[in-house]
């Protein structure tokens, strides 16, 4: 697994498949890196747009991050959506939506507890009726790795 972390820019190398990891950054658990520990044995490149440290009362830095994401959502090959149930998480479901019109790859996973999860079910199966949500990370893993992004050896996913 090769990690890019926001505000590294990210290069495709021919033969990467790249996959941003979208959903809730303020007001809720560091998901991205238990997503980053379960597909670390996977030759995915992961986009991570929550940084560890952010300036978050510099405008720049917000303004560096909104380009960052809006470039790297279109240079990845895929998106994974996690919608935890701390936050509405509203430019994930923004960038759902946007993408849900593509036919870019999208995995979603919603917590069970995730207030508007009736919403991205009824709405993606709509948009997207090949996309099938899931309600744990460990499904959600398990989903791209048996996608046809991932060459992988040996890959154990606990349930």
């Amino acid at each position: 697994m090769k990690y890019i972390e926001s505000p590294n820019i990210y290069k495709p190398k021919p033969g990467e498949k790249s996959v941003f990891l979208a959903g809730g950054i303020n007001g809720c658990p560091d998901w991205q890196q238990e997503m980053v520990h379960l597909l670390s044995d996977t030759d995915l490149v992961l986009l991570n747009p929550r940084r560890k440290h952010f300036p978050i009362n510099d405008h720049r830095a917000s303004a560096e991050q909104i380009v960052w994401e809006y470039e790297s959502l279109r240079k990845a090959d895929a998106i994974l959506f996690w919608f935890p149930y701390e936050t509405l998480c509203p430019i994930a479901l923004y960038e759902l939506g946007t993408w849900s019109m593509t036919d870019k790859p999208i995995f979603v996973g919603i917590h069970p507890n995730y207030q508007r999860r009736q919403n991205v079910v009824m709405q993606t199966r709509l948009a997207r009726p090949d996309v099938e949500v899931m309600y744990s990370m460990s499904h959600l893993v398990s989903q791209i790795i048996h996608s046809h992004l991932t060459n992988l050896s040996s890959v154990i996913v606990s349930q």
